[in-house]
C-alpha cells in the first residue's frame, strides 16, 4: 500500500487528487487492475466527481451544509458533528478500474478528496489490485 500526504486550507474543501493516485498507479507498474483510495479520517471523505467545472463542488458542498448544518443542536460537544455526518454520507473510500496502467475514470470525472473539518493534516491511501490473466 502506498500514499501520501496533503494539508486542506479550509474548514470545508474538495481536492482535486487525482493526479497523486494516477501517479502511484504509473509507479506501481499495473496495467490491469483496481486502484482503491481509502481516507483514515472520520471526518473527511473521497469521492469522484465532475472536474472540469468548479461550481460542481460548491454545489455540492453548498447541498451538504444545507442538508447538515454546521452549527445544529448535536449530541457531539467537539463541535464537529456535522464534519461525521458529512464524511459518513459521502464515504471513506473509492475504487477506481485501471486499464492500461491508468484509471479508467470518466472524461470528465476526477477523485475528490472531502475535507469536513479543516483545516488539516490529513493522509490518503492508495491499494492497488493488479488483474489476473
Amino acid at each position: 500500500m502506498k500514499g501520501f500526504s496533503l494539508r486542506t486550507k479550509q474548514r470545508v474543501e474538495m481536492v482535486d487528487i487525482t493526479d497523486q493516485v494516477q501517479q502511484i498507479v504509473a509507479e506501481s507498474g499495473v496495467k490491469s487492475g483496481v486502484c482503491f483510495v481509502f481516507v483514515p479520517h472520520t471526518t473527511a471523505a473521497i469521492t469522484i466527481n465532475e472536474g472540469a467545472d468548479r461550481s460542481v463542488r460548491m454545489d455540492i458542498l453548498e447541498r451538504l451544509s444545507n442538508i447538515v448544518p454546521a452549527n445544529a443542536n448535536y449530541h457531539h460537544l467537539e463541535g464537529n458533528a456535522d464534519a461525521h455526518i458529512k464524511a459518513s454520507l459521502i464515504g471513506s473510500s473509492v475504487a477506481v478500474p485501471i486499464e492500461n496502467a491508468k484509471l479508467a475514470l470518466g472524461t470528465w470525472q476526477r477523485i475528490f478528496f472531502c475535507e469536513f473539518d479543516g483545516p488539516r493534516a490529513r493522509e490518503v491511501f492508495v491499494q492497488i489490485v493488479e488483474a489476473r490473466s
